[in-house]
């Protein structure tokens, strides 16, 4: 029998560790993946990531597949569509914090090229190895996402708090916080 050592975040379903086996940490570059996480980051405030992968499928479908050129144009009908349906999340100010963040974004796209560009300045382009020896020593924040979450939050961005943009900074591998013995570290499965 083969012994995956994950994460200790990572080992309540099926959901968490497929994410973390093949998403969480992994450095990503594509604006259209950044936008989804960003998004679903600052929805899950006050949620269980849990219950985010659970939805992740129907909000995908609800936002129309995290388009930002679409979610940028949506309009008040939208937001009552969306209040409406009951696989999202059905909070007014997070349906239309997404529409305001889709905006920014597009602004940071067209200043910086893409947002790829624009986040991955803020590490010289190369994920943060952190060597944590348990989940316990993971922050929930440090100084460089209190920077990014003012800075995101000075180009109009909502519900990006200084937590909430660590997640991000982990979920999209910024920084790789798999703990040191974590096989997405290791390399080793068994």
């Amino acid at each position: 029998m083969v012994i995956i050592k994950r994460c200790e975040w990572a080992n309540s379903n099926d959901l968490e560790k497929q994410y973390h086996d093949n998403e969480w940490g992994t450095p990503n570059y594509d604006d259209a993946t950044l936008f989804e996480s960003l998004i679903l980051e600052s929805m899950q405030a006050g949620l269980s990531w849990s219950t985010m992968l659970k939805k992740r499928d129907t909000l995908r479908k609800a936002y129309d597949g995290f388009d930002v050129d679409k979610i940028s144009q949506y309009t008040t009908d939208k937001v009552e569509l969306l209040m409406n349906d009951e696989g999202v999340i059905r909070h007014r100010l997070k349906i239309q914090a997404t529409i305001s963040n889709a905006q920014s974004f597009k602004l940071i796209q067209n200043e910086y090229g893409s947002f790829s560009d624009y986040i991955w300045s803020f590490v010289d382009f190369k994920p943060i190895k952190t060597h944590w020896e348990t989940i316990k020593s993971v922050p929930s924040s440090t100084e460089l996402s209190d920077k990014i979450s003012k800075d995101l939050k000075s180009r109009g961005f909502k519900f990006l708090g200084t937590t909430t943009v660590y997640a991000f900074m982990q979920s999209v591998g910024l920084v790789d916080d798999h703990v040191v013995d974590c096989f997405r570290r290791t390399g080793i499965t068994n």
